[in-house]
């Protein structure tokens, strides 16, 4: 089949490559010329392992390229995947849904009777019945990528969500999917205004467990009791399950906290606020972590910052990825440098980014390196090469062996044993 992709960020160039990686013939669209050329050349705009050999890959057999017209993208195909971002928008909850709009609204004019219009963009529910009428036919496919197994999460889904109105849309989809839907991933066909719901209720039950056991966290740090114990416990309830119970920093990146702010603000705006209140407090624990991390960081520091230097392990929002948006490590880091520190911050993927956003941080290319000469250590985002560090031979380097496990990742008797002094979320002393 011959699809197009619009929008080419971490969703839309993952979509358009292993769309193409299944044997369809893909174009994918940005209004981004220089993101468009990088991706032409083979040059993924940004980190996401496996990416860039299936992109090279589907470059060099000649099912997949790129270009920035909407009008040859509906010349090219008929089936059109709509993969721009709905961030929150300025001064508000809601999500902007300007480059949705100017998606359809672009498309619109060019496509042919009969093409199929796909949303796979997190949206507000009610869009897809808002935007209904624009074009020939629209259905909403919501993703469920994690950043850092995007490429797995799209070639084997734990499941396929399609909102159509019509089954001929639906056998659209089916088609499109049909060889990864050989492989037996569950396929759940329901209406748009569902399949939009998906989405949004699924991030908003994932936070909702994080900050239940970052609550957890409060509760056993006033009471000398263990999080991570605790954890471990309810987690061997199969009703409960372990996953999404790590106490630690809280979440972050682009989707989690601005998917939940707009299903409040959406909720609101249907007379339902009281229905999803509970978010407004899922909100505020995740933040109320980093400011707990910054707290502990500051008692290693003698109760006050002033005059110290502080190394921050970390920058992006979560390991195996270079995505920076709404990072807990980097709000974090800010906070410690707002109070009269030095900051140096190490990251294996996400230095560059982070230096373009924060440019009055000290960055360092090396973990052991950045350590050096500091009086706290802040583990803020728990890449493996952080497991790894030998605490014996970081502690040769600092000016003080004082550690914050900001993330519950290391072994803390071995960090204690090597001379350290350490503070975890949630754990006691």
């Amino acid at each position: 089949m011959r699809l197009t992709v619009i929008g080419t960020g971490y969703l839309g160039a993952v979509h358009a490559a292993c769309m193409a990686e299944i044997g369809h013939e893909v174009l994918g669209v940005d209004v981004d010329e220089a993101k468009i050329a990088a991706l032409a050349e083979g040059r993924a705009p940004f980190y996401e392992p496996g990416f860039p050999e299936v992109l090279a890959r589907n470059l060099e057999n000649g099912r997949l390229r790129f270009g920035t017209s909407l009008a040859e993208a509906a010349a090219f195909g008929d089936v059109h995947f709509v993969c721009v971002g709905t961030p929150q928008r300025p001064g508000s909850h809601a999500a902007d849904l300007r480059y949705v709009d100017a998606v359809v609204g672009g498309l619109a004019p060019h496509l042919r009777p009969g093409a199929l219009v796909v949303g796979k963009s997190t949206v507000p529910v009610g869009t897809a019945a808002r935007l209904a009428g624009s074009v020939p036919a629209l259905a909403w496919n919501p993703e469920f990528l994690r950043e850092g197994f995007a490429v797995e999460d799209t070639l084997r889904p734990d499941r396929l969500v399609v909102g159509v109105t019509s089954a001929a849309d639906e056998q659209v989809l089916r088609d499109v999917y049909a060889p990864i839907l050989a492989t037996g991933t569950p396929w759940v066909s329901t209406d748009p205004a569902t399949a939009e719901l998906v989405k949004v209720a699924a991030n908003s039950f994932l936070a909702t467990k994080i900050s239940f056991i970052n609550a957890m966290a409060e509760i056993c740090e006033a009471t000398g009791a263990d999080v991570t114990t605790l954890a471990s416990a309810i987690g061997y309830d199969a009703r409960i399950g372990n996953r999404f119970l790590r106490a630690g920093v809280g979440f972050g990146g682009g989707c989690l906290p601005k998917d939940i702010r707009a299903f409040r603000h959406r909720a609101s705006e249907l007379g339902l606020a009281d229905s999803v209140r509970f978010l407004h407090e899922v909100d505020e624990i995740n933040q109320r972590r980093r400011t707990r991390a910054v707290d502990l960081a500051r008692e290693l520091a003698g109760g006050s910052f002033a005059g110290t230097s502080v190394t921050v392990l970390g920058a992006t929002f979560k390991p195996d990825s270079d995505d920076i948006r709404d990072s807990p490590a980097l709000a974090v880091a800010n906070a410690i440098r707002a109070e009269g520190a030095r900051v140096t911050v190490h990251d294996p993927q996400g230095i560059d980014n982070a230096r373009a956003a924060y440019p009055d941080l000290d960055y360092s290319p090396k973990a052991q390196k950045a350590c050096e000469g500091a009086h706290v250590v802040v583990l803020a985002t728990e890449w493996a090469e952080y497991r790894e560090l030998d605490p014996a031979a970081v502690r040769e380097v600092v000016a003080a062996p004082a550690l914050v496990d900001a993330r519950n990742a290391l072994d803390l008797p071995v960090w204690r044993a090597a001379g350290w002094e350490v503070r975890a979320l949630g754990r006691s002393l």
